[in-house]
C-alpha cells in the first residue's frame, strides 16, 4: 500500500509540472495576443520593469487556477483508486478530473483576457498597452491587480466545480 501511494504521488506530481508548464506556456502566448503591439520579450530584455509586472502576475494568476485544478485531479485520483482505478466509475473520475483541469486552464486564460479587454474599454482616458511599453508601473500594477483578482475568482469557481465533478 505505501508503495502505490507513492507512486500515485509520483503520477500526480509529474502530471502537475507537465500542466503547470503547459498552462504558463499557454498563458505567456496569449499575453503576446492581449498587449496587442508589445513584444514581450523584447521589452522584458530592454528591463522595461511594467511589462515584468504583467508578465509576472499572468504567471501568478495561472498557478493560483491551476493549483486549485491539481488538487481536484489529486482528489479524482484517489477517489479513482478507492473505486478502482480501471473500474468504469474509476476511468470515468479520472476523465472528469482532468476536464476540470483543463477547464480550469481555459477559464483562466479566458478571463483575463476579458478582464484586460473590459479593463481598456473602462479606462478611456488611459491606454494601458500604450503606457505598458512606455514602462508606466503605475498601469501595470493595476492591470496586475485585476489578473490576479480575476484569478483568485476563477480559482474559487474551480474549485466547485471539483466539488461537484469528484
Amino acid at each position: 500500500m505505501l508503495l502505490e501511494n507513492a507512486a500515485v504521488g509520483i503520477v500526480q506530481l509529474i502530471v502537475a509540472i507537465i500542466f503547470a508548464v503547459v498552462a504558463l506556456y499557454i498563458g505567456f502566448a496569449v499575453l503576446s495576443k492581449i498587449t496587442r503591439d508589445i513584444d514581450a520579450e523584447k521589452e522584458l530584455a530592454k528591463g522595461n520593469v511594467a511589462v515584468g509586472i504583467i508578465v509576472a502576475a499572468v504567471f501568478v494568476a495561472i498557478a493560483l487556477v491551476v493549483e486549485s485544478g491539481v488538487s481536484g485531479l489529486s482528489a479524482g485520483i484517489s477517489k479513482a483508486l478507492a473505486a478502482g482505478l480501471f473500474s468504469v466509475d474509476g476511468l470515468i473520475t479520472i476523465g472528469l478530473a482532468f476536464f476540470q483541469l483543463l477547464a480550469g486552464i481555459v477559464l483562466a486564460v479566458g478571463a483575463i483576457y476579458l478582464a484586460l479587454n473590459i479593463l481598456d474599454k473602462l479606462t478611456k482616458g488611459v491606454e494601458e498597452f500604450e503606457e505598458l511599453k512606455k514602462g508606466n508601473v503605475a498601469v501595470a500594477l493595476e492591470m496586475a491587480g485585476v489578473i490576479v483578482a480575476v484569478a483568485w475568482i476563477i480559482q474559487s469557481g474551480v474549485i466547485g466545480i471539483t466539488a461537484a465533478l469528484v
